[in-house]
């Protein structure tokens, strides 16, 4: 009866010893739909030589060069990138800066053993600025401002659950982004007229990016993600008038109904670092 107990006992021990391996191996689940939210810092992304272009005959072709009544270059103080701080640029310019940034995100993913795909839909509040300031001889500045406020995505990501468990999930995304910008021109000079021509608050793009999760609960992650932001914006002109300037302005030397401004770099580029948190059903 002992040996029948101690035979029992035997195969009970290598029964369980055949199930361990097998246990250790299970996979986290990362299957399914899934709500989070995200929370970090963004920055400006200088493409440098950004300047501002100008258009003296209003053909829809920037690119001229401004000139005064003895055909000298008005603008030959020269550009920065960011906001000017003074009339001349020896006084230098602000440097673009990025701030925080927070949003929330819905997605689903599909598991194949190790193998994640799936795609996220994203809304995020940002805060990023990027100027480029201009200065002409009389001495004034001129600027452009546009601020990141929101963005719109979906992106699709594919990643990879590592660990003994697959408790951790290293991933690549990618999609399409919706922002909105708000736009603003600044100048000292306050003898001509300043007009927006065209503008608008909307701007299409992509974001690319990778990150990390790990899971702390059975279906709640933590993460770390950096997120690059590139959107289009190239719809904000200003028209620069006579104003109660004379007719020598050298802004209607070449057409009497003035000069047109744009900035030369239409890519809006941000990079973000977020921390994140998601909520598995």
């Amino acid at each position: 009866m002992n040996q029948i107990r101690m035979k029992s006992a035997i195969a009970a021990v290598l029964l369980a010893a055949a199930c361990a391996p097998a246990a250790a191996q299970e996979v986290s689940d990362w299957n399914g739909f899934y709500l989070g939210g995200n929370v970090g810092g963004s920055d400006t992304i200088d493409s440098g030589g950004d300047r501002i272009l100008f258009d003296t005959n209003q053909d829809g072709g920037f690119g001229d060069t401004v000139r005064t009544v003895t055909a000298a270059d008005a603008f030959s103080p020269g550009f920065c990138g960011g906001a000017a701080n003074a009339r001349t640029p020896n006084f230098g310019c602000v440097k673009d800066k990025g701030g925080a940034e927070y949003g929330l995100r819905a997605g689903y993913d599909w598991q194949f053993d190790r193998l994640v795909v799936g795609v996220v839909a994203e809304y995020t509040q940002n805060d990023a600025r990027d100027s480029a300031s201009a200065f002409s001889i009389t001495p004034a500045f001129y600027y452009f401002t546009r601020d990141l406020e929101t963005t719109t995505a979906l992106r699709a990501r594919a990643g990879y659950a590592f660990g003994e468990r697959g408790d951790f999930l290293v991933y690549a995304t990618a999609g399409a982004v919706r922002a909105e910008i708000e736009q603003e021109f600044e100048t000292s000079n306050t003898a001509n007229s300043f007009t927006p021509v065209e503008g608008s608050t909307d701007a299409n793009g992509y974001q690319v990016g990778v990150g990390i999760e790990r899971k702390v609960l059975d279906r709640l992650s933590l993460g770390l993600e950096y997120l690059y932001t590139d959107v289009k914006d190239d719809d904000f002109d200003v028209r620069v008038g006579r104003g109660a300037a004379p007719a020598t302005s050298p802004f209607l030397t070449a057409n009497p109904n003035g000069t047109d401004f744009r900035r030369s770099e239409d890519d809006f580029k941000v990079g973000s670092v977020r921390l994140t948190a998601t909520y598995r059903f």
